[in-house]
């Protein structure tokens, strides 16, 4: 066995592989030699067979993409998926039985002869072949030109440390492997060139054919590219080899030799030797865990200087790479720890390096945008916005959680930013020192060996000279949130005695400053808080005093963390034009131009008052006057909420508040809506279940203007209290919702329920059902006024929560626009109401793509008449489903209406022009 370091590589993996680029299958002869490290016999080894991951829509990784809308795996064909075919397992040339594990097509479990006593090796053999799936799926994989970026492409052994770690493929992270020596040859076609970590012991051309041989000691990447279009560049750094095809954004290449020698001086100086001569930097390792923010930007928008894009972009790539292939902890349930390191790192760097770029870089300088606080934070100030963004949401999870129980959000970029921001707290509180120091040595101990959590913890807790207790307990393995407050202050010449209120329930320590002309007079470390503290200050000309100043600690609400000592308000208050990040020094309100449309008041436009910045608060208060051009008056809405969120169960918020608006209903005809409301929220404990509740209460009160035309009109002014329970479980391939609608009024109760099913099948094809059923508790409405009825195909929105845009036309363009509720037919079949009981089915089914066969059936029972079966059906075009779809009647029981006169009038349409509601599309991948 070899030695690196005083490491030894106790397993060896021999491949012989042969690629078949018109089959885009790899055929693979493998050896492993498996060296049993525990003090306890095995009677069966595991391996990682990660490329049958993609062999189906059942798989693991299936599953995640479907939690997660990601489509393009589930409509995808069958050539582009992959698959492992193994044909057998053997030793001493005496075959082994195999299978593979319940829910698990991903791994592989491997039955020996006898038992493997510890210290002795096995020699295990397997026949197999691997399909490679298109590399639009995970990045890795062929990718149209034909060029093969292989990843997880042959058999490593599973962690076995007295149980077996078996992660399958969810494309989350790496693979949990032990180190070993890997010996690969590789025949490929002769066009494709090698690129790869490993060393390249041989590469020549014979006839059509390319032999490859590839070696390398104590590794666990698998990483490979076969390209035939491009070729990575090989660049020397110090003494060891950078293979990248990272865009570098036309730099010349003494630039670049002196970015890429840097980052690796600066992580060797603060970790240690990169124990590997050569490291693979693709640029599909960089798009799976990019640098979010405005570097993403296209690249006519350059906000920052030079370099600085491909200098971030390499840092953070190499970084990443670095520590995977020298501290080989669990992806699953430690990889806080390589977070919290990385983030760290990259963050000391570009203050290093970086130390006045803005997180807006070059357009802070710019009249307007320099106006706003964005401009002012610093590059590294990201990094506390976006895992905040979670916490204000209250979806935030414990660093501790195992990774695939995170939010895609929480994966990407929530969890790594917190445990980022965590080290550099701790920084703070105990001095830079012990933590640098604590990872250097933990890097040095733990190099090319399963390194723990705890490994890392018993030796930050060796060099602190401080409890931090409250660090593992409540930061790490908690979402407890952090949130302070200064409740009492009293005065006298000399001193003052200030009471910390800890507004949560953790044993968090909090920095208390001085603050006098906005600089820093004075700082010190409060811990132990409780509930509450009293400390005592000297004065020293202090103007305010402030908690968590330098906003280092990841604070929930630090807009109370200020209160005056000489000055008479404890912070000023700010107005803002347009939304801005929060500057929690200033109590701010923020005015934006914002706009409505419906046809009666024409185009509206006004200012929007409000004090919501990008993050959520709970208080919060909105008045948007508007002037329409149209109705020539003034329109609008308001509201005012306050919202409570809860940890740690099944209620998530509850919300509390009044809204009111004001807009056209008709021509010169005005109503005023004015809604107290109380809402709760559900979501199980584990957010990546799709499930949702909602139980909202409220009592909407409506004035109309009388309408002079309309001698049929209901009294214009009523009230109704309305109690709506709504449950939703939505996934790509299933979606099932419901809803239970009360309503009470003076002159009429009623009862309604709504449910949705679809269904996408393995065949793609897809299934919608809706059901809906409503009757009236009692009526003393008049016979022939529909306005409070149930409506078969357009709801008179008597309560006005549906955004139409002219809701009270009887034909024209306007008149065609449908809202999906109460019956939800398209045609427009009489009786059109029913003031007495409904139900109708609605179902349609895909054609080709986006296009679909529709179908409505229902009774409609009146009072006095009797009831009516009526139905329709058409094609249905839904170009973005729910928010942009458009409906073509074919038959009903109006006959053919295809082929009536004035057909282009029965059309009808469904357009969301609520920019909002369509962000939600793009936001239900991430949260």
């Amino acid at each position: 066995m070899l030695k690196i370091d005083g490491v030894v590589a106790q397993h060896q993996i021999l491949i012989n592989a042969e690629l078949n680029k018109e089959e885009r299958t790899i055929y693979i002869d493998q050896q492993l030699t498996y060296v049993n490290t525990v003090k306890e016999p095995i009677r069966e080894i595991y391996l990682n067979d990660w490329a049958n991951a993609f062999k189906d829509k059942n798989t693991p990784l299936a599953r995640r993409f479907g939690e997660e809308y990601v489509r393009k795996f589930h409509f995808s064909k069958p050539e582009e998926k992959g698959y492992t075919s193994l044909e057998k397992v053997t030793y001493n040339n005496n075959d082994l039985v195999w299978i593979r594990p319940q829910n698990h097509p991903d791994i592989l479990r491997v039955l020996l002869n006898k038992k493997l006593q510890p210290g002795e090796k096995i020699n295990l053999k397997f026949k197999y072949s691997v399909k490679i799936p298109s590399d639009k799926f995970t990045r890795f994989g062929v990718s149209s030109d034909g060029n093969y970026k292989l990843k997880f492409w042959y058999l490593t052994p599973a962690v076995y440390d007295g149980e077996w770690k078996l992660y399958s493929h969810k494309d989350i992270g790496e693979q949990y492997t032990p180190p070993a020596n890997l010996d690969i040859q590789l025949d490929v076609p002769t066009e494709f060139f090698p690129s790869t970590a490993l060393n390249i012991f041989h590469n020549y051309a014979a006839g059509n054919r390319r032999h490859i041989r590839l070696t390398g000691e104590n590794r666990v990447e698998s990483e490979l590219l076969l390209t035939q279009t491009y070729e990575p560049e090989t660049l020397p750094v110090g003494q060891h080899q950078l293979v990248t095809n990272l865009d570098d954004d036309g730099l010349q290449p003494e630039i670049k030799d002196i970015i890429l020698t840097r980052i690796f001086d600066f992580l060797q100086e603060r970790l240690g030797e990169y124990p590997h001569q050569k490291i693979l930097i693709t640029k599909e390792d960089y798009l799976k865990n990019p640098v979010y923010g405005l570097n993403q930007l296209p690249d006519f928008i350059r906000p920052f200087p030079d370099g600085f894009n491909y200098d971030i972009q390499q840092l953070k790539t190499i970084t990443n790479n670095f520590l995977s292939n020298s501290l080989l902890l669990d992806p699953q349930q430690d990889q806080w720890v390589h977070d919290a390191i990385a983030i760290c790192l990259m963050i000391d760097y570009v203050d290093r390096y970086y130390p006045k770029m803005k997180l807006i870089g070059s357009l802070s300088k710019i009249i307007g945008l320099r106006w706003f606080h964005a401009a002012d934070l610093e590059f590294n100030d990201q990094y506390q916005f976006l895992y905040m963004n979670m916490a204000r949401l209250n979806i935030d999870q414990p660093l501790g959680s195992s990774k695939d129980s995170l939010l895609k959000f929480n994966v990407n970029i929530a969890n790594p930013y917190k445990a980022g921001i965590g080290i550099k707290y701790l920084e703070d509180y105990l001095g830079s020192e012990p933590v640098k120091k604590t990872i250097s040595e933990f890097y040095s101990e733990n190099r090319l060996q399963l390194g723990t959590r705890q490994n890392f913890e018993s030796i930050l807790r060796k060099n602190a000279n401080k409890n931090l207790d409250w660090f593992f307990e409540d930061y790490v393995n908690t979402r407890k949130k952090i949130d302070f407050k200064i409740s009492k202050l009293k005065k006298s010449k000399d001193s003052l005695k200030v009471t910390i209120k800890n507004k949560r329930d953790n044993n968090m320590p909090v920095s208390l400053y001085g603050i006098k002309d906005d600089q820093i007079i004075y700082k010190r470390w409060v811990d132990n808080i409780g509930k509450e503290k009293q400390v005592t200050i000297p004065r020293n000309d202090a103007e305010r005093i402030a908690l968590n100043y330098e906003q280092v600690i990841p604070e929930y609400n630090q807009r109370n963390n200020f209160r005056g000592v000489s000055k008479l308000f404890n912070k000023p208050i700010q107005f803002r034009l347009l939304e801005d990040i929060e500057d929690p020094k200033y109590a701010q309100v923020f005015f934006t131009p914002e706009f409505d449309y419906n046809l009666y008041d024409g185009i509206s436009i006004g200012p929007k008052m409000y004090n919501t910045t990008f993050l959520a608060k709970d208080l919060s208060f909105r008045i948007s006057p508007k002037y329409g051009f149209n109705s020539n008056t003034v329109v609008g809405s308001a509201n005012i909420s306050y919202t409570w969120r809860y940890d740690n169960q099944d209620l998530r918020t509850i919300r509390m508040g009044i809204g009111g608006n004001r807009f056209s209903y008709g021509y010169d005809l005005f109503y005023r809506r004015y809604t107290p409301y109380l809402n709760f929220v559900f979501r199980p404990q584990n957010l990546r279940n799709n499930e949702r509740q909602s139980l909202s209460i409220r009592n909407i009160n409506v004035d109309r203007d009388e309408n002079p035309f309309d001698q049929t009109q209901t009294s214009p002014n009523y009230n109704v209290f309305n109690v709506r329970y709504g449950y939703g479980n939505s996934y790509l391939v299933d979606r099932t919702s419901a809803v239970i609608d009360y309503q009470l009024a003076e002159n009429f109760s009623k009862v309604s329920l709504s449910l949705q099913y679809r269904k996408l099948f393995k065949n793609n094809r897809q299934i919608n059902l809706r059901f809906y059923g409503g009757t009236f508790i009692y009526s003393d409405l008049q016979q022939d006024a529909d306005y409070f009825s149930f409506a078969l195909d357009r709801p008179t929105d008597y309560l006005f929560d549906y955004n139409y845009y002219g809701r009270s036309e009887g034909d024209g363009l306007f008149s065609q626009q449908i809202i999906m509720a109460e019956g939800g037919f398209k045609s427009q079949v009489m009786p059109e109401y029913a003031n007495q009981w409904i139900t109708t089915v609605n179902a349609s089914t895909n054609i080709w793509k986006w296009i679909f066969a529709y179908g409505d059936a229902g009774i409609v029972k009146n009072r006095g008449e009797n009831s009516q079966f009526l139905y329709d059906s058409g094609v249905r075009v839904a170009l973005v489903e729910d928010y942009f779809e458009v409906f073509f009647p074919v038959y009903s029981n109006l006959a053919w209406e295809i082929a009536q006169p004035d057909y282009d009038q029965k059309i009808r349409f469904i357009v969301s022009l609520d920019i909002n509601t369509l962000i939600r599309l793009f936001t239900r991948r991430w949260y």
